[in-house]
């Protein structure tokens, strides 16, 4: 394996959101510092079949520092490596990575957290799954680390006692004509869409200068399901930091009204050939407009319009749990179609065991 440094904004257009120049930058505002790099390694690494030793492959990687004091940080990589090895390759991998990238990182950085956008391991298997079909989960954190660890030298990867990024989420296959797309949706949600265009429901774009009805909508949501807010700046910031650049990313604020007043509105971000769901909020009034419905419909079908090949529904609960904080969430974007998908979370590779295993102490006990 080899690494070479480059700047983020050297970073190739990729449809994984959290691994692009654009987050680079929106996390630099909120007090990360993001470094560039571009892997080499041979496809043996990847592979469990040891055909295709000779071959090697090339991919960029943003990682994210983060200092929780003066003399110590981490690296944290968000849906990232996209390389995604064999099962039986994934700590093998992240063990040489995890080594090959530690003379590029600072000398106290503590640990390194991949937030991994492959599919867990454990959603593959039935033992996993209860007699309706819905996820129960993979097995405890020691077992985990049991098999991720196999065959490493060092057996020093181990499950984050935190998860970042969404694990769960809803992706839709927009290769699909958009007939198709309605065809997979459930019959309510297809109903509350036409109910919502019937009753007047319009969706347009609008820029910056709305930035404070988004909020208002976004505050009112928040509020309602006692979720912890960002502040207005930071969807400033979303906004003003996309690309105009060929293959950057794009940021779209869309926003439902019915003639008097903003009812629904979404964050629809195009990076490459994905659309992702970023953020969204309604208000409390006028259910019955099904605003949300006719929103999210026209996101799909304008993220199909610009190329995208999926849409990242981006978070759900990992089942119809009705006792999950997500269950109405996951209600609403289950009903739009695609297939849920089940990632593996955060992992984290220690530089300084001791150091990481207080701060993992320190995670634990404040969740």
């Amino acid at each position: 394996m080899q690494i070479r440094e480059k700047k983020i904004e050297e970073i190739r257009p990729t449809n994984i959101l959290p691994q692009t120049p654009f987050w680079g930058r929106i996390k630099n505002e909120q007090g990360f510092i993001p470094y560039g790099f571009e892997i080499t390694v041979s496809k043996d690494l990847l592979l469990h079949s040891k055909n295709s030793k000779t071959e090697r492959v090339r991919d960029d990687l943003l990682i994210l520092i983060k200092y929780i004091h003066r003399d110590h940080c981490f690296a944290y990589v968000p849906y990232g490596p996209t390389l995604e090895p064999d099962f039986e390759h994934q700590g093998i991998f992240l063990e040489e990575l995890s080594e090959t990238l530690r003379p590029f990182l600072p000398s106290e950085c503590d640990f390194i957290r991949y937030d991994l956008k492959w599919e867990n391991q454990w959603a593959q298997e039935d033992d996993y799954f209860d007699s309706s079909g819905n996820w129960i989960g993979p097995p405890q954190s020691r077992f985990q680390e049991f098999r991720v660890n196999y065959s490493t030298e060092k057996w020093n990867l181990r499950k984050s006692p935190v998860d970042i990024l969404p694990k769960n989420t809803f992706l839709l296959d927009l290769t699909l004509k958009k007939e198709e797309l309605l065809y997979e949706m459930r019959y309510n949600t297809r109903y509350n869409i036409k109910q919502a265009l019937k009753r007047g429901i319009r969706i347009k774009e609008y820029g910056v200068e709305h930035i404070d009805e988004w909020y208002s909508l976004y505050e009112e949501t928040a509020v309602r399901h006692k979720l912890s807010m960002q502040n207005k700046d930071f969807f400033s910031n979303i906004l003003k930091n996309q690309d105009n650049s060929p293959g950057g990313v794009r940021v779209k604020m869309l926003m439902a009204h019915d003639g008097n007043r903003f009812l629904a509105s979404m964050f629809l971000v195009l990076s490459n050939k994905r659309g992702t769901y970023l953020y969204g909020a309604t208000t409390s009034d006028k259910k019955n407009l099904m605003a949300g419905y006719a929103l999210q419909w026209e996101a799909i079908k304008m993220a199909k319009d610009r190329g995208c090949v999926e849409y990242d529904m981006f978070g759900s609960a990992p089942n119809l749990n009705r006792n999950h904080p997500l269950h109405g969430v996951h209600v609403y974007k289950k009903g739009f179609g695609g297939h849920l998908f089940h990632r593996m979370g955060c992992w984290d590779y220690p530089f300084a065991p001791n150091i990481y295993e207080s701060i993992k102490m320190q995670e634990s006990n404040s969740n």
